[in-house]
């Protein structure tokens, strides 16, 4: 007889199928969008035919040929997991590591490419210099980057330390960075595979869990960036399996408080990488310390083991985050101050409230975003045929009642984490929907239980063949994510941010540039964005400054306010600045005017012969700064920002130095940067040019 569903699990079930298959974010009037729902839809009924069909054909063919169905075939894995338990664990983490590293060589050429990436790269290096911050240059304009934050003489980034920490011991190591996450989500395929051993009791389903987490193509595509989400992952993970052994482990002493203590230093140094993913995972597990120590004092027993658990868990927290608070305290001026709120405001916190870049992030604008991101898990997390989450649903559908502890705390964590980026403004979007990278475990879990909980629940008793078609379409699923929409995702994923896999170094050595001064062109919006910060203006204005006022506009403000000593005061600068958005005329649009460069264009405003040079400039093709100060080493060569007229700071600096204008060879997107060996005449030519103007 089949155990009665779990009410609890059918709610979630109903929830993430609401999320995952209808276009709530469409519905919502203004803000976000999905427009390729449709596209979306066409995907999901045709992968999903294709599969059943096959399966089903394979399923009746089982019938008459015994060698396609043999009862008992995956037991053997069971029996592996049971049996060899570290070996399994080993042999996952080893070919874990093996894809991760060859998909971070092969498809992101071992190099920081997405803008946080970048930040944390940059950090990192100050860090492997022994340093929390580095000192700022005699002009920062020409060298500042976003998410890098300026304050009294010192730059330093804006995220918590945890991440750059990881990266620097990359750096530490020969200048492996590359290699953090690889090795990262390794372990968190291993540890995964320890947590799930204890979660789930059939020993082929625990295996599975850990397999399809570990070779999930987001998981794997994740792993092979240098981005934060991989190594707070895993430490969430540790947390988690410190947890797991303290609670499913017979009380010792010893032993369980040195596991809750693993535990606590898990959840507090993913803390200190993504304070939120952390505290979506250590509340839960806090409360349930908590628990077992209230429990255990009011009936005297196991008294002796549960209180040394809350105070070693607790400890295990507090040391990483008191390391926060003293970097804290020594780089933004105060322990409790992050550099994401020095860097954006208050206005970067979560919470219903205007965002830093002006907009009202509201409950609908949340209820947007939680859509999205599950309608992108659909697509990325498997890159199977079938839709990623069905399985996930039918699974949570068909759960029996009387959950394991160790469910009902992951599925509390994982309310959480969701909970918590339903009230964060901004959009995370980076090979999938990353704010839900650490949802993939509990994800994998669900979905290698579905097969298992079909055949015991009723349909799969009466109707064996329903269950043996499912079994077959989810082979036949993953077969097509490995064989074909992974490699393509790959491919896509290759072809991605051609400027920023350029290397500089071996560049200027080809091209013979030694010892020089080299001008990047960047594109007019990044300019004007850097000359509000030479002002003063916070970052967080500057933002919402670029987006909403007309480029050209914008930047005669900023000329005239340059000239005028009075508005080196920051506050009267943006003063000055916001009385551009107060033009009555139409909103601006962004609009393309050039590779890789586009600015803010209010309809109907004429462009005077500066603002047009700066538009043809753009057509050209522009670079970005941040990748190659990122992952450039040879140090003889200085790059700057190039900031027309304002670069002769720059040449009164290096004066014996050779000048190069660094720009793509060609207005394609995938041009590869240019060496141009440029005059100090010509360039001051030029900048009387740009002079006569004004």
């Amino acid at each position: 007889m089949t155990e009665r569903p779990s009410v609890a699990t059918r709610l979630i079930a109903a929830v993430v199928a609401a999320l995952g298959f209808l276009p709530i974010a469409n519905w919502v009037a203004g803000g976000f969008a999905e427009p390729r729902y449709a596209l979306y839809v066409d995907e999901w009924l045709t992968g999903t035919a294709i599969a059943v069909g096959c399966g089903v054909v394979l399923a009746l063919l089982a019938r008459n040929v015994p060698a396609l169905w043999r009862e008992g075939t995956a037991d053997a894995l069971g029996r592996f997991h049971a049996r060899r338990f570290p070996l399994f664990a080993a042999l996952l983490a080893l070919a874990a590591f093996a894809l991760y590293a060859a998909i971070a060589r092969l498809v992101f050429g071992a190099r920081p490419l997405f803008i946080d990436e970048l930040g944390q790269m940059l950090q990192a290096r100050i860090y492997a210099g022994g340093a929390l911050t580095a000192p700022l240059p005699a002009h920062p304009e020409f060298f500042g980057t976003l998410q890098m934050i300026e304050r009294g003489g010192r730059a330093f980034s804006q995220f918590p330390p945890g991440g750059p920490a990881m990266l620097a011991l990359g750096e530490f190591a020969g200048g492996a960075a590359w290699l953090v996450n690889p090795l990262s989500g390794a372990a968190s395929a291993a540890l995964f595979a320890f947590i799930a051993r204890r979660a789930e009791p059939r020993a082929n389903a625990a295996a599975a869990a850990a397999i399809v987490f570990a070779l999930a193509p987001f998981t794997a595509f994740m792993a092979g960036t240098h981005m934060s989400h991989v190594t707070a992952l895993a430490w969430t993970l540790v947390g988690v399996a410190g947890l797991a052994a303290v609670t499913y482990a017979p009380a010792a002493a010893g032993r369980s408080a040195a596991a809750a203590f693993a535990s606590g230093v898990g959840f507090g140094v993913a803390a200190t990488i993504r304070p939120v993913d952390a505290f979506a995972f250590a509340l839960p597990a806090g409360l349930w310390y908590l628990a077992r120590a209230a429990v255990a004092l009011r009936d005297r027993r196991n008294a002796a083991f549960r209180v040394p658990e809350l105070l070693a868990a607790g400890a295990g927290v507090a040391l990483p985050m008191a390391v926060v608070l003293w970097v804290n305290a020594r780089t933004t001026g105060s322990a409790l101050l992050s550099g994401y709120e020095l860097y954006w405001g208050k206005g970067h916190n979560l919470g219903f409230h205007e965002s830093p870049w002006g907009t009202m992030h509201t409950p609908a604008r949340g209820l947007e975003l939680v859509s999205l991101y599950f309608l992108q898990l659909q697509r990325y997390l498997f890159e199977t045929p079938l839709p990623s989450l069905l399985p996930v649903v039918g699974a949570l559908a068909l759960a029996p009642r009387g959950l394991r502890p160790l469910d009902r705390y992951l599925l509390a964590s994982g309310g959480l984490l969701v909970a918590l980026y339903f009230a964060y403004w901004h959009n995370g979007f980076y090979l999938g929907p990353r704010f839900l990278y650490s949802l993939a475990p509990v994800l994998a879990l669900w979905a290698a239980r579905f097969p298992g909980l079909l055949r015991d629940s009723r349909i799969g008793t009466r109707h064996p063949l329903v269950y043996r078609a499912t079994v077959y379409a989810l082979l036949i699923s993953a077969a097509v994510a490995a064989l074909y929409a992974a490699p393509l995702r790959a491919r896509q994923y290759a072809a991605s941010f051609p400027s920023q896999r350029w290397d500089a170094d071996s560049a200027a050595r080809a091209a013979g540039v030694r010892g020089a001064l080299v001008l990047v062109r960047e594109g007019w919006g990044a300019e004007l964005v850097v000359r509000m910060r030479a002002l003063g203006v916070r970052q967080g204005d500057a933002e919402r400054l670029y987006r909403g006022a007309d480029a050209c506009a914008l930047d005669g403000a900023l000329t005239a306010l340059e000239r005028d000593a009075s508005a080196r005061d920051s506050a009267a600068a943006a003063r000055a600045l916001y009385e551009l958005l107060r033009d009555p005329g139409p909103v601006v649009v962004r609009q393309e005017i050039g590779p890789g460069a586009s600015v803010n264009v209010r309809p109907g405003s004429s462009y005077g012969p500066r603002c047009l040079r700066r538009v043809a400039e753009s057509s050209g093709g522009v670079l970005a700064l941040a990748p190659i100060l990122a992952t450039r080493r040879d140090t003889s060569v200085v790059y700057a920002r190039d900031l027309h007229a304002r670069d002769t700071l720059l040449l009164r600096e290096y004066p014996d130095r050779p000048i190069y204008l660094l720009r793509p060879a060609a207005p394609t997107p995938a041009a590869p940067p240019a060496f141009v060996p440029v005059q100090r005449d010509s360039l001051l030519r030029a900048w009387e040019a740009d002079a006569r103007f004004e």
